[in-house]
């Protein structure tokens, strides 16, 4: 078993989003291997509180011991950050200071063969699981959906261009012997693909990225979840979200937008009768990117979209 490794991606830029105060209650969602978490409660100092969730229990564990130093200013609770009401209502949380996501996929998941995260590890059996106690593995997708679910898992949440002849050669491979492991699905999507496109990159990230968030349900009730953390801030307080792909990306900005829109009556109409009122303003334009130094160092900041909102 690896330690797990992990480098927090935009460390400083999210702390800075965070805005952090001696005192403050934060969540953080996403807890990995605790670097976040670890920054928020030494900046938070001396009596800052924090209130983390993960589904995988090897970053739970390692977390614990990262933050120990910290006393009982800090919770860690097994579960999908999805379930937050649970967790902060557990947690005796009725307003936070700050919420922090962050997406990405830990540099140790993708370095445990056993995990089967990257298609990089030929070996690897098809897992994908953040929470290893799951019933639906990545081994029950491919070989167990059908071929317009694959298709449209393809085509939905890898943004593959040629899902409907990779989900095609999936099926008929299977029949011949169920596809085990990431090397021979890694093997199966590039033969899928034309030799003229196979020069942008690994061929299977696409697939890999669509399968995982299927096994995981990434994007399930994201956009209520977001909408719904940003409404547990304080006046002032702060939610900051690391994105990783477009999709996940385009549903952030969608709830952000919707939250920071005011009144939606027919222009027509002499007074508000709507009731709706801005909830959040975003903090910047656009979403910031890594820097060219810390891209440099840590590839997985590459593609990485740092969106934050202050509660109004």
């Amino acid at each position: 078993m690896l330690e797990f490794a992990h480098k927090p991606v935009m460390l400083e830029e999210c702390m800075a989003g965070l805005d952090i105060k001696s005192g403050g209650v934060y969540f953080d969602g996403t807890l990995g291997g605790g670097g976040h978490s670890y920054e928020i409660l030494r900046r938070s100092a001396p009596d800052g509180r924090l209130i983390a969730t993960d589904l995988d229990d090897f970053a739970i564990a390692a977390a614990g011991e990262k933050l120990k130093e910290f006393g009982n200013r800090f919770r860690i609770f097994k579960s999908n950050y999805k379930d937050y009401e649970r967790v902060l209502e557990e947690a005796n949380v009725s307003e936070l200071d700050g919420v922090l996501l962050d997406f990405g996929v830990s540099s140790f998941q993708l370095d445990e063969e056993t995990r089967g995260f990257s298609y990089m590890k030929k070996n690897a059996p098809l897992d994908m699981r953040m929470d290893p106690e799951a019933a639906l593995s990545a081994r029950e997708v491919v070989n167990g959906y059908s071929e317009q679910s694959l298709y449209e898992i393809l085509r939905d949440y890898g943004e593959e261009k040629f899902a409907k002849k990779i989900a095609f050669n999936l099926v008929k491979e299977r029949e011949r012997a169920p596809v085990e492991t990431a090397g021979r699905l890694v093997e199966i999507v590039e033969k899928s693909i034309p030799a003229k496109f196979k020069q942008n990159g690994p061929c299977a990230r696409k697939t890999f990225q669509a399968i995982r968030i299927e096994v995981n349900g990434e994007l399930d009730k994201l956009s209520e979840t977001v909408k719904g953390l940003a409404r547990k801030l304080k006046k002032g307080g702060r939610i900051c979200i690391l994105t990783f792909h477009s999709l996940e990306d385009r549903i952030v900005k969608n709830a952000f937008r919707d939250l920071e829109t005011d009144c939606v009556c027919d222009k027509s109409l002499p007074v508000c009768v709507c009731g709706k009122k801005r909830e959040i303003v975003s903090i910047g334009r656009k979403p910031l990117v890594a820097g060219e130094e810390e891209q440099k160092n840590n590839s997985r900041s590459k593609c990485a979209k740092l969106r934050i909102a202050e509660r109004v």
